[in-house]
């Protein structure tokens, strides 16, 4: 997906996970108490501010609009032609021959599909198309005559076929489908649905042995030198994205059974384009000089070239994951493992620590719009390895740069004694701007002489500095204040990640370490020190930052439903 002002946030919307995971306790429990456990509750005195609302224990995880694959970019009539479109092919003589070998060998970490999801952790079930967006009608989308969702540059200017936007769209509907208990409703997501991938069928390119699926415009993006393209041309996300529309709408009670073989043949069809190479045109996969294998979201001019974007190769692993999950087939979990052996190789080149995230290796530029998507797709990708090492990398960059809007009722607990406040150079409402650099302005020190609280709009990293919160009412509206527990922190439970399946942390051997329940109010209600005679284990099934800082809540053992700070404990063994 393209990035325009990497500064910006002006996304457009397309389209609370389950509160936690079955997590029994895994590996070793935890051990002896050898210190005795103490309670104590928590009371912050009244406050001192004004317009004082009471702290948000119910945390969500952050979800922004999906970007459009084309934003910010100059999409114009086709300067070639495009193929027409096929015939809807004969059910009956179907029969899609996927190739029986891999293109190439590729370098393979081990990883395998956890296709035993939770419904709720499966691809795209948090992005459901919401009612009042089954019929778009925008600046820049709006449904042709047949219920297909069209891409234009501009009001009054002619849509075109947008092969992501499609199939997101068709994603967001089947999600829909799912849940919706209105039958005139679930109908019409159903209708919809059905409506993009007949289109993505009627447009395919059957070359190389394989369904493509082309885009019939020319593009050009002019902040990613390569990225110019004349229709029609291939997309490696959209390559993958189609078996998670195909494989899913297959699995719908909804179709009929000629229906139903169709997407399983489209789904054969696009995944057959996954095991073309470089070798031949058109093309969306390549190993590079290092053995790695990558699915191209823009694919270069020359063989083994491309933007290397790793938003658009995660979701198209999301489509493998589908796909291995509804067939079992052998080569797509070879794809599988080396697709996330290679973004786990190169994690540290998307990673921009203490600030935000790369969106592709070849221009590396941080941006700001994609950065939560990066840490919602590692996120998912724990899920479906199975495996810590992703959900590492997604705690990793929720740090770096945490989501930075607080919902309303969001409040900043000041302890009694001085605090140092700043003003800052950013937009009116608290964001980065590129230019301003979040240069400091002013500060002062203020003091209290009790613990008191103010509302807060912002929690976010500041540009060569830690994490601050933006005061939102009173005296000091406007004003920054670093956050340092227990001297000013965010009350309550914010940004949480539910781990499946439940990871592992470690007590160190004659060690006291403080472990804590929330109370209804977001702050802590219990205190318990434990030391253990020796390293000692417990199973965790959810982080998230608690009271201004990153804690693991325990789902195993005597101190299940506590949480620990993060600097108390070891993770995974590390």
């Amino acid at each position: 997906m393209t990035v325009s002002n990497p500064s910006s946030v002006n996304r457009r919307w397309f389209m609370r996970l389950v509160g936690g995971a079955a997590a029994a306790a895994t590996g070793s429990t935890v051990g002896a108490v050898a210190v005795a456990e103490s309670s104590a509750a928590v009371d912050l005195p009244q406050r001192a501010f004004t317009a004082q609302l009471p702290g948000r224990t119910a945390a969500s995880t952050p979800l922004p609009p999906l970007p459009e694959q084309t934003e910010g970019g100059r999409v114009t009539p086709p300067s070639r032609p495009v193929p027409s479109p096929l015939d809807a092919p004969d059910v009956q003589s179907l029969d899609v021959e996927i190739p029986t070998t891999l293109p190439f060998e590729f370098n393979r970490n081990g990883y395998l599909a956890a296709v035993d999801l939770p419904e709720a952790m499966r691809p795209w079930r948090d992005r459901p198309t919401r009612w009042e967006n089954v019929t778009p009608d925008t600046r820049y989308t709006y449904l042709d005559e047949e219920g297909v969702i069209q891409y234009r540059p501009d009001w009054d200017v002619p849509g075109y076929d947008q092969p992501v936007t499609q199939i997101q769209f068709g994603l967001g509907c089947i999600s829909s489908y799912r849940t919706e208990q209105d039958p005139a409703r679930k109908e019409l997501f159903l209708v919809r649905a059905k409506a993009q991938a007949g289109r993505l069928i009627e447009t395919r390119v059957e070359t190389r042995g394989a369904w493509y699926f082309p885009y019939p415009f020319d593009f050009n993006l002019s902040t990613h030198s390569g990225v110019t393209y004349k229709a029609p041309w291939y997309s490696g996300m959209a390559q993958g994205e189609s078996l998670s529309l195909f494989i899913q709408l297959s699995e719908l009670d909804g179709v009929t059974d000629e229906e139903r073989t169709l997407y399983r043949e489209a789904a054969d069809g696009a995944f057959a384009s996954l095991l073309r190479g470089d070798d031949g045109t058109p093309w969306v996969v390549h190993r590079d000089r290092s053995g790695y294998l990558w699915i191209q979201e823009y694919p270069g001019s020359t063989p083994g070239t491309g933007d290397f974007t790793y938003n658009g190769m995660i979701f198209a692993i999301f489509g493998l994951w589908d796909y291995v999950r509804a067939t079992g087939n052998e080569l797509a979990a070879a794809l599988f493992d080396g697709t996330c052996t290679t973004i786990d190789r190169f994690y540290p080149l998307l990673r921009n620590p203490r600030w935000i995230s790369f969106y592709c290796q070849q221009h590396r530029i941080p941006t700001a719009t994609y950065h939560q998507h990066e840490i919602n797709l590692f996120r998912q990708l724990s899920w479906q390895t199975g495996t810590p090492g992703f959900a590492q990398k997604s705690e990793q960059l929720t740090d770096d740069y945490p989501w930075p809007h607080l919902a309303e009722g969001s409040n900043i607990a000041f302890a009694e004694g001085a605090h140092t406040l700043y003003k800052l150079d950013t937009d009116p409402d608290g964001d980065y701007v590129a230019s301003k650099g979040d240069a400091e302005l002013d500060r002062k020190t203020v003091t209290f002489t009790r613990a008191t609280q103010a509302p807060a709009n912002r929690r976010r990293r500041i540009k060569d500095r830690g994490i601050y919160y933006r005061i939102s009412a009173g005296a000091y509206t406007g004003w920054w204040v670093g956050e340092f527990y227990p001297k000013a922190y965010l009350v309550g439970e914010y940004l949480p990640v539910v781990c499946h399946p439940a990871r592992t942390l470690t007590f160190a051997a004659n060690t006291t370490v403080d472990c804590f329940t929330l109370g209804a109010d977001g702050r802590f209600d219990t205190t318990r020190s434990v030391t253990f005679t020796k390293n000692s284990s417990a199973p965790f099934d959810r982080r998230s930052i608690v009271n201004g800082r990153p804690m693991y809540r325990i789902s195993g053992g005597f101190l299940t439903g506590y949480w620990v700070w993060f600097g108390n404990v070891t993770v995974d063994g590390s």
